[in-house]
């Protein structure tokens, strides 16, 4: 699998000029790099525009972001991991990552479980109440979360349980702390033995600088792909999901797994 991933430098608060952004970067990413999936960062649709979110955020019941997402899928025959955006739901406007499938059909939708308290997401979005669900697609077996979810290796490792052989990660990671951006994607890949792919954003907004730095890392801890720290690009890879299965079986960490020792709470 080809796997494009948009390192974004995002326009804040203007949906629609970065919706023309990604349609004409989706149209390449098809038909020039020929990827059969491609990945977009944590909220490419109004960038961190916290305080201006609750009249940004689609509504829930008329998503026309979902729609747009999936008119890329279809018409261009790709896996759309179609990053995150806000959404305006009954509990509130949530961060939502959504999946959609080569025939424009919604896969996967997740919203965000854990909000960064450092930027006051709690006072501006409602948290995620259920763990994301696996992506089945010929050989691939996918799961999504959001930037700050990287933190959180209990999230990852049920997922890794059940099969997942690729976990993708929208981010708006700040340069202040990229060294954790690249440390926890590269722990992830290894303790999972899974691929992961990391896209971030690009750029600055209101004096925070971001780390760019997007990875596509394989099962044993190297650096497939890996974009600049301030340019706005695309980064490719081809993905061989055999390497998960042969990961597994030479270090077999789940079968030496004893989860009745291991204390959860």
């Amino acid at each position: 699998m080809k796997l494009a991933m948009f390192q974004m430098d995002i326009i804040p608060g203007e949906p629609s000029e970065n919706c023309k952004k990604v349609a004409t970067w989706a149209k390449e990413a098809a038909t020039v790099h020929q990827a059969d999936a491609i990945v977009l960062p944590e909220l490419w649709t109004t960038a961190y525009t916290l305080e201006a979110l609750a009249d940004l955020a689609v509504e829930e019941n008329n998503d026309t972001i979902l729609s747009f997402l999936q008119e890329i899928a279809a018409t261009h025959q790709l896996t759309v991991f179609g990053g995150s955006y806000a959404a305006k739901t009954k509990n509130g406007v949530v961060n939502r990552a959504v999946v959609i499938t080569k025939d424009g059909e919604t896969a996967e939708m997740y919203d965000k479980i854990h909000l960064v308290p450092m930027l006051q997401e709690p006072s501006y979005m409602a948290p995620g109440k259920q763990l994301p669900s696996l992506l089945h697609h010929q050989d691939m077996k996918a799961a999504v979360s959001i930037c700050y979810d990287l933190r959180f290796p209990e999230l990852f490792r049920p997922l890794a349980v059940d099969g997942a052989n690729l976990f993708v990660i929208p981010a708006e990671w700040p340069a202040a702390r990229a060294r954790h951006w690249e440390t926890l994607l590269t722990a992830r890949a290894i303790e999972n033995q899974a691929f992961v792919a990391g896209c971030n954003r690009a750029g600055s907004y209101n004096g925070t600088e971001f780390a760019g730095r997007s990875m596509i890392i394989d099962p044993l801890g190297n650096t497939v792909a890996k974009a600049s720290n301030d340019q706005e690009e695309t980064i490719v890879a081809d993905i061989d999901f055999k390497l998960t299965a042969e990961t597994r079986k030479n270090i077999p960490v789940f079968s030496s797994r004893e989860p009745s020792l291991y204390r959860f709470s």
